[in-house]
């Protein structure tokens, strides 16, 4: 963490990992965002997933279902009463989350083997071997248009990182939030209630705890905008005026207005996503989507699998 977090510092602009926002709280105040009329995005996919789940289940065919970032793992459930998988499995950051979600996740489907893995999935380097694992296709699924946190590069590099770690001829269902309207972008994630915010500065609180910061909040104000030229929302903690932080035994001077970048969130049209996902060894087989053209979910497979080398 604190090599990951002086990397970041250096960059210019300054820039942190985005999973180190999803500490006990920060995961508490997502889920919060996720609640709030301005952000759309959960609603969707949700509703997006129960509608068409037989559908998504007959393409996906039978495995083990891998949840990348599972957080909540309240979107997977109307997929896994379709599909009856031979075990579902979440990789999550932050360990205080990941438990009680397969606790209530083994509840609502108790015949069905549950397993939780505390890791960076974009550095795992492969899954554990479990007995519920083996002699299965791996089934992967990653939700919530969190890809987006990524740069066009990171995103190529994650996506190799599923191909590695699901293995030959698996199967990939991902959400991607697609372009909008200026107006209702920037407000989703500068909700009114304020919990887009505490989520961003919540960040602070957990540097100042686990890497011996000396952050004052109140020295920073909470901005995100729509940034065109990258197709992506930027979300940062702009310094107020000049000043000096000390993190992960380093000094580390920021100037009126400089922007601490907490995250990303890229926005994909479906042939931008799908090129990008080709350059990455994936292709598409299959693609669903809201009425209004929001979000939608694509299946991928990959390019060398059986499956696709025996399709005409």
């Amino acid at each position: 963490m604190a090599r990951l977090v002086i990397e970041g510092m250096a960059r210019r602009p300054k820039q942190l990992p985005a999973w180190l926002l999803y500490d006990a709280e920060g995961s508490r105040l997502f889920e919060a965002i996720c609640e709030q009329p301005e952000y759309g995005l959960t609603r969707t996919e949700t509703a997006l997933l129960e509608a068409r789940a037989p559908e998504l289940a007959a393409a996906l065919g039978p495995g083990v279902v891998v949840e990348f970032g599972a957080g909540s793992a309240r979107k997977v459930s109307p997929l896994l009463s379709a599909l009856q998988p031979a075990a579902y499995v979440a990789l999550d950051i932050s360990a205080d989350h990941l438990a009680p979600a397969c606790r209530a996740l083994q509840q609502r489907h108790p015949d069905l083997p549950v397993l939780g893995i505390c890791c960076d999935y974009s550095r795992l380097e492969q899954l554990p071997d479990h007995p519920a694992l083996a002699g299965h296709g791996r089934l992967g699924f990653y939700p919530g248009s969190s890809i987006g946190n990524f740069d066009p590069a990171g995103a190529r590099d994650l996506l190799r990182q599923f191909r590695r770690l699901l293995g030959p001829d698996s199967r990939l269902l991902i959400g991607i939030d697609q372009p909008k309207a200026v107006e209702r972008l920037e407000a989703a994630y500068n909700d009114a209630a304020g919990w887009s915010e505490a989520f961003a500065r919540n960040l602070l609180t957990r540097l100042n705890r686990d890497l011996e910061g000396d952050f004052h909040p109140d020295d920073f104000h909470y901005r995100a905008w729509w940034d065109a030229g990258q197709s992506r929302i930027a979300m940062a903690l702009v310094s107020r005026r000049e000043l000096e932080v000390h993190l992960a035994g380093r000094p580390w001077p920021f100037k009126a207005g400089e922007p601490l970048i907490t995250e990303y969130s890229h926005k994909y049209a479906p042939e931008a996503f799908l090129a990008l996902a080709a350059e990455a060894g994936w292709l598409g087989a299959g693609r669903w989507s809201d009425a209004a053209g929001d979000f939608c979910l694509h299946l991928l497979v990959q390019a060398d699998s059986e499956q696709h080398r025996s399709t005409p």
